[in-house]
């Protein structure tokens, strides 16, 4: 029987050669196809050459540090990324989610835990639940959430995933008032317990609005509430 994850491929960057042996292995055994690179220049090369649906990438990393690795690609691409990171490393995770990592596991970790969270996040990249937004057209912005696609005035809007999610939601929820501590919850997965505060959701939406340029102006601040999107009925 064909693995039901058969044809995704990933992308794993760790300089430790055992850890890389053991995780490709496991992930493999779970139907994944696996490239992988033991420091940062070798990973942005296999990204190039490779074309991978889902990076998994140790922050620890020699001769381009995986902080640095995750923001070139996210000059590029809004391909799911996971980030591998030491506890102590508090920085790190929070620098981290701020450029554009979907999730990040603590070290040292459980196979197990790492490739439940790798389900999870491809799961919501590639399929969307019942009732959200397919597409969206208001003004000069277009927006297809099945292509990960947004235009504005016909030219595309590079937005990182967390930015696209962030949009979806809102346009979801039109017209009504969305909290920084829900959006922290919905987009990032955190709660009042986390290490993160919601000076990130601001952060996302400036960086939104401008991308989103004239159209920016659909997501206005609701004064010590939080956000809605002004626009029309979802299509």
């Amino acid at each position: 029987m064909k693995p039901a994850n058969s044809g995704m491929k990933i992308l794993l960057v760790d300089d430790e050669e055992d850890m890389r042996r053991i995780l490709k292995a496991d992930l493999e055994a779970e139907g994944y196809r696996v490239v992988d690179a033991g420091n940062g220049q070798a990973a942005l090369d296999l990204f190039h050459k490779a074309k991978p649906d889902f990076v998994i990438l140790d922050v620890m990393i020699p001769q381009i540090d995986g902080l640095e690795v995750l923001r070139r690609i996210r000059l590029e691409s809004r391909v799911p990324v996971v980030l591998l990171t030491a506890k102590a490393k508090e920085v790190d995770r929070i620098l981290g989610i701020r450029l554009g990592a979907d999730d990040y596991v603590l070290k040292p970790f459980s196979v197990g835990e790492l490739i439940a969270r790798v389900q999870a996040i491809w799961r919501r990249a590639r399929a969307p639940a019942d009732g959200e937004a397919l597409s969206f057209a208001a003004g000069a912005l277009s927006v297809d959430f099945s292509r990960c696609e947004v235009r504005v005035a016909g030219r595309r809007a590079a937005l990182t995933p967390k930015e696209l999610s962030l949009l979806k939601l809102l346009i979801e929820a039109e017209g009504k008032v969305l909290s920084r501590e829900l959006l922290l919850e919905r987009i990032w997965g955190y709660d009042g317990q986390a290490d993160i505060d919601t000076r990130t959701v601001d952060q996302h939406v400036a960086r939104l609005r401008r991308k989103l340029k004239t159209e920016g102006r659909r997501i206005a601040t609701v004064s010590k509430s939080g956000y809605r999107f002004l626009g029309s009925k979802v299509i």
